[in-house]
């Protein structure tokens, strides 16, 4: 007989509709055995309705300023409210990202992000302007590579900048619920800031590549308000992270989710998101281990590939073999 709760997933895969908060709520408490069932499902609405973006969004990240942030996320390496051991540098010049940028273009990688510590610009400075010569370089030189940036808060002019500048995607993560930010994340800004600068993002029609962080604190139900949350906000990208825990921050030593817990949320956000591309990023190979190939068939179609800014990541020709054995189950 079939579970009420696992209808309302086979109702996402008849209609392409998202599941409802009440449904996902639901479905969170299916037992262990079901989980499998869940992630089956999810996987099917996946491949029914968001096989229109691209097989496998693959995308790699350079860590172009690292360290001597001001803020204070509770996770993050690169806080110096934080004691973690990292390489601290300011701003790379234009040859580094050109050297990684190409290794992307070498190893198939078609999405390359641009990723700077601190709190973002609010203005056009003389930092931001180097930035946005790094783009139009990598623009002219790798035609073919769809060049991205996570680079904070942003300001009108600056997020208007990137647009004329043809940025592809702009990460900004919410991380968890909206209204759990502050006791969770950090208190050195809002998540008001956050999604302000989503909001003038979108004005200026560049896509949104938004999501979270699991296993900092939040209960089922808050990652729940937290994929809810990215509804509202209807980004196209949505990264989805499992802590990795880090020595030096206040997270390290946190104990790990359970693997049913993390397939749950996968499945969730997919259920809740036919049609985005749903990213795995931090956490695949170093946490998950095993059981990444089970993640990746329960909603995903996109991973991050190579280094996590300050963490180790999987080499990207390991994960363009794994890609290709994860497709011949789609």
């Amino acid at each position: 007989m079939l579970h009420p709760s696992i209808a309302a997933a086979y109702r996402v895969l008849e209609t392409g509709e998202p599941i409802t908060r009440t449904e996902a709520l639901l479905l969170a408490d299916l037992p262990g055995e079901l989980a499998l069932d869940l992630a089956s499902l999810a996987n099917k609405v996946k491949n029914r309705y968001a096989s229109d973006t691209e097989a496998l969004h693959a995308c790699s990240i350079m860590n172009a300023k690292s360290g001597i942030c001001g803020e204070n996320c509770r996770f993050c390496a690169q806080s110096r409210h934080n004691h973690a051991d990292i390489e601290v540098y300011d701003l790379v010049n234009e040859e580094s990202v050109l050297i990684e940028a190409r290794n992307c273009v070498t190893e198939g990688v078609p999405h390359f992000g641009i990723v700077t510590s601190g709190y973002g610009y609010k203005k056009i400075n003389a930092e931001f302007q180097r930035i946005l010569d790094m783009i139009d370089r990598l623009h002219a030189e790798l035609p073919e590579l769809q060049v991205c940036a996570s680079l904070g808060m942003l300001g009108e002019e600056p997020a208007a900048a990137l647009a004329e500048h043809g940025i592809a995607h702009y990460n900004i993560n919410i991380q968890v619920a909206p209204d759990r930010y502050h006791a969770l994340i950090a208190d050195t800004h809002t998540i008001e800031e956050r999604i302000e600068t989503i909001k003038l993002l979108r004005k200026n029609k560049i896509s949104v590549c938004c999501g979270g962080i699991m296993g900092v604190g939040e209960t089922m139900a808050e990652r729940i308000d937290m994929i809810f949350a990215l509804q509202e906000l209807d980004v196209t990208v949505i990264p989805l992270n499992v802590l990795v825990p880090i020595d030096g921050t206040p997270l390290a030593g946190k104990e790990s989710l359970s693997v049913a817990d993390i397939v749950k949320t996968f499945a969730l956000c997919r259920l809740a998101h036919p049609r985005k591309i749903i990213k795995f990023a931090a956490g695949r190979e170093t946490i998950m281990k095993d059981f990444q190939g089970l993640l990746m068939l329960s909603g995903a179609n996109g991973y991050l590939t190579g280094g996590y800014l300050t963490t180790r990541g999987r080499d990207i020709a390991d994960d363009r073999r794994f890609a290709s054995q994860i497709a011949s189950f789609n």
